[in-house]
């Protein structure tokens, strides 16, 4: 008997949705890939002790951490602590700090598992910043820390940065200092302002030519300490301008969770790395993929990736801040946490007629790994959230 399920409309009706998907099979062998690729990992919430889910979130560890090894046991390295992890939106930096001491023990317990650190200046409020002098400090303190345990940086973009750069040329004095200072190659961040609307007009312009020209003249100021960039624009023809202008070794990592399937594959002259959100939802399926187009197998490699592309544009639709929920809706709905509760409540950032699209969108890309358990889950959400 197919798997049924009551699901709303958009008309105000309810229909009948049977299940179609089948779960994605995964390689006795570990996977390898010609890519690298980086999930970016969220944390799950511990509801029993979140007493102040909105100032002071509590987080289950063990599955937390649970879900890393998920990643690593796929062939994913983790970029912690980032956006998917809710910070800045839920997970202050205090929180980060023991999610990264967290992760780097962990991953020594791993063999083969890789991860690189979110390090910004989200514990610096960008209202108190007064010069480039305070956020150059936040960032020292944040990156001191990751090094201090063992890790590398992703440096992230910084809302006081934004604030308070008056030219590109605040962000290169600014960026030179840290990257100077770095003991280790960094990934560098430009995260566009449908991710947070508090970074608009980065690398001191809101017109993508001269944020470019600015961004890569850093680069090449610091190429010996910049392992790559990660963009997050949802501009596919940004990213292939940025990476055809980037320094020989320079690696563009695409955080470009509409397109990424055209960027990975690549042009026939250049392609992309993967730094993503969404590899945390379909990791399975996306894991797969890697391992097909390393094997030169570019049929298999956009027959399953291809698939999640509808379901990522979903979950990362406008407000696009709010993708979190649905990663986190999908990580309950396969097993990997006992409930679907979020740091600061955001699973309430999104309405019941999303979820659902996220639901068909998920089983018709085969992403739903354990399909009588996401069914029987999605019934309990819809009569909690009134649907019949």
């Amino acid at each position: 008997m197919p798997i049924s399920l009551s699901l709303p409309r958009a008309d105000g009706g309810v229909e009948a949705y049977a299940l179609v998907g089948t779960p994605t099979e995964r390689s006795t062998a570990a996977p390898r890939f010609n890519r690298i690729a980086y999930a970016a990992a969220h944390v799950v919430s511990d509801p029993r002790r979140d007493t102040r889910p909105w100032e002071a979130p509590a987080v289950d560890w063990e599955r937390t951490m649970a879900f890393r090894h998920h990643l690593w046991s796929l062939g994913f390295r983790i970029a912690e602590a980032m956006d998917t992890a809710q910070r800045g939106m839920g997970l202050d930096w205090a929180g980060a700090q023991e999610l990264i001491r967290r992760s780097l023990a962990e991953a020594k317990t791993v063999p083969g598992a890789d991860l690189a650190c979110g390090a910004g200046t989200d514990h610096l409020n960008p209202a108190d910043a007064r010069s480039l002098d305070d956020v150059v400090r936040a960032y020292e303190e944040q990156i001191g820390f990751v090094e201090k345990h063992g890790g590398r940086a992703i440096m992230m973009a910084s809302r006081a940065l934004a604030r308070i750069a008056q030219s590109p040329d605040d962000y290169r004095k600014v960026y030179g200092r840290i990257l100077g200072q770095a003991k280790d190659k960094v990934v560098l961040h430009w995260l566009g302002d449908m991710f947070d609307p508090q970074l608009g007009g980065y690398w001191g312009s809101d017109a993508f030519e001269p944020a470019l020209d600015a961004v890569l003249s850093i680069i090449e100021e610091n190429r010996d300490k910049v392992e790559g960039i990660k963009i997050s624009l949802l501009d596919n023809a940004c990213e292939v301008a940025l990476r055809d202008w980037l320094p020989e070794g320079v690696l563009c990592f695409t955080g470009d969770d509409f397109n990424y399937a055209e960027l990975i594959e690549g042009d026939g002259r250049r392609y992309s790395h993967a730094l993503l959100g969404i590899f945390d939802a379909v990791a399975p399926q996306a894991s797969k993929a890697l391992a097909s187009l390393a094997a030169g197998d570019v049929a298999t490699f956009r027959a399953v990736i291809e698939p999640t592309v509808p379901l990522s544009r979903k979950i990362f639709e406008a407000p696009t801040q709010y993708y979190k929920a649905g990663v986190v809706f999908l990580a309950w709905l396969n097993g990997h946490q006992d409930h679907f509760t979020m740091p600061a409540g955001m699973q309430s950032a999104r309405g019941v007629l999303h979820y659902a699209d996220v639901f068909r969108l998920a089983d018709r890309a085969n992403v739903l790994d354990r399909p009588e358990l996401a069914a029987a889950r999605m019934k309990n959400l819809m009569a909690v959230l009134g649907v019949a």
